[in-house]
């Protein structure tokens, strides 16, 4: 059978860099950092005291009281990005078949905040079981494009993914492959993330997988810098509508992109470490290239999933130089992570609309906050390191990799009609 092709028509992002689309391109595009003091807690005894916190966010700004209480954060952060990318979209909802609308939302950890607070509740009680009526459809991780579809009426497909930090890569691609199959008109897709708490902070410090820059927050996220020390924890939320490409030109919508592949792979090595040599790299972008009809001279530009940690970042700027060989010296690489902190299962989502912004305003966002050069890195990639660099993008590429091996790539392209 012949795939339909798919097109973003729609976009919806609250950030550590900016509450909306526009706010987040002008943070990339002016190498915004988002990092800063922890706010939601006292950090005393922490080993982090800082993270990317979404700024200027008051819940009872878009839902009323009692939505508050029966929402976490990551799921309010989940319907106003949504929202935000619904409305961009242009698309009638009182005319659309809504049948033929689902939702699939990506999230590393669901609502943690809710866990935490509920399990210190009963700890400081005498034993008796008392819990929130809505402490498990707050936690749960799938309750996010629940609520997504039960404020629209979508009656698609609907459900999350959960693949730690690619968990919304890996929802991205399924909701391609639902239109590309014929099977739904529209998707709603993106991700979203609060694991700024004390459980977060403190699970990920123990692991040692935290900056600890604590003297200089806002340049404690340097991925490919020779001082890198970790990654720094960011929230926030990333909505992307995917449609038809023929049921996107009848209603005559504006079309960011065609989504035109998505790879997937899994490094069968660790619980938590890359493989050295991105051996799972490599194969989720032959994966991708393969997927969308690439070749790798087709690529412009490649969102890495940058962390900032000591291993990973030399690990896949290693993959891509074997995916791409010569060519890869010709590819703008970034790490936008420098600027949002990473956002877990958000990330992929937020990234990918950081690439198809690029795409569309012909502007590729820096890697902030890179001091020193690394020995163990290529000093021949262009890593499009503090300053944004100028280029027309046809096509551009988003990696995403999340503890337990999970590797996702997305690809877009510059529509060609």
């Amino acid at each position: 059978m012949e795939l339909k092709r798919v097109v973003v028509t729609g976009l919806g992002a609250l950030t550590p860099i900016g509450n909306n689309i526009s706010e987040y391109w002008e943070g990339l595009k002016h190498g915004k950092s988002g990092a800063a003091p922890i706010t939601y807690f006292d950090t005393s005894l922490f080993k982090t005291k800082f993270a990317c916190e979404i700024k200027n966010f008051n819940a009872n700004d878009y839902f009323d009281r009692k939505e508050v209480r029966r929402l976490d954060r990551f799921a309010q952060y989940a319907l106003v990005a949504s929202d935000e990318a619904i409305l961009d979209s242009g698309v009638d909802l009182n005319v659309v078949d809504k049948y033929r609308v689902g939702v699939i939302w990506g999230a590393g950890i669901g609502g943690l905040e809710t866990f935490q607070n509920e399990v210190i509740d009963f700890a400081k009680g005498d034993g008796t079981p008392r819990f929130n009526p809505f402490f498990i459809p707050k936690m749960i991780a799938d309750i996010a494009p629940g609520n997504i579809s039960i404020k629209h009426g979508f009656m698609g497909p609907n459900y999350a993914t959960v693949s730690a930090c690619a968990s919304s890569a890996n929802a991205m691609i399924d909701a391609l492959n639902y239109i590309r199959l014929g099977y739904s008109d529209i998707m709603v897709t993106g991700g979203s993330e609060a694991a700024v708490t004390q459980a977060g902070m403190g699970g990920f410090n123990s692991m040692h997988a935290l900056s600890t820059r604590n003297d200089d927050p806002e340049k404690a996220s340097r991925p490919f810098d020779a001082n890198r020390d970790g990654f720094v924890l960011g929230e926030g939320g990333g909505a992307l509508i995917l449609e038809e490409y023929e049921h996107a030109k009848a209603r005559g919508a504006k079309i960011y992109a065609e989504v035109i592949g998505g790879g997937m792979s899994s490094d069968a090595y660790h619980m938590t470490a890359p493989h050295p040599e991105g051996i799972g790299v490599i194969a989720v972008m032959k994966n991708c290239l393969e997927n969308s009809g690439l070749k790798p001279e087709d690529v412009d530009t490649i969102n890495t999933h940058g962390t900032s940690t000591p291993l990973g970042d030399v690990a896949e700027l290693k993959a891509i130089k074997k995916v791409f060989g010569e060519h890869a010296k010709n590819i703008n690489i970034n790490s936008t992570k420098s600027m949002t902190g990473h956002l877990l299962g958000a990330a992929g989502a937020v990234e990918a609309i950081a690439s198809i912004l690029a795409m569309q305003n012909s502007l590729v966002p820096p890697t902030i906050n890179h001091d020193t050069a690394d020995e163990n890195i290529d000093s021949e990639l262009n890593l499009t390191l503090n300053k944004p660099q100028e280029r027309e993008i046809k096509v551009a590429m988003s990696n995403t990799f999340g503890f337990g091996g999970h590797n996702a790539c997305v690809a877009f392209k510059k529509l060609d009609e």
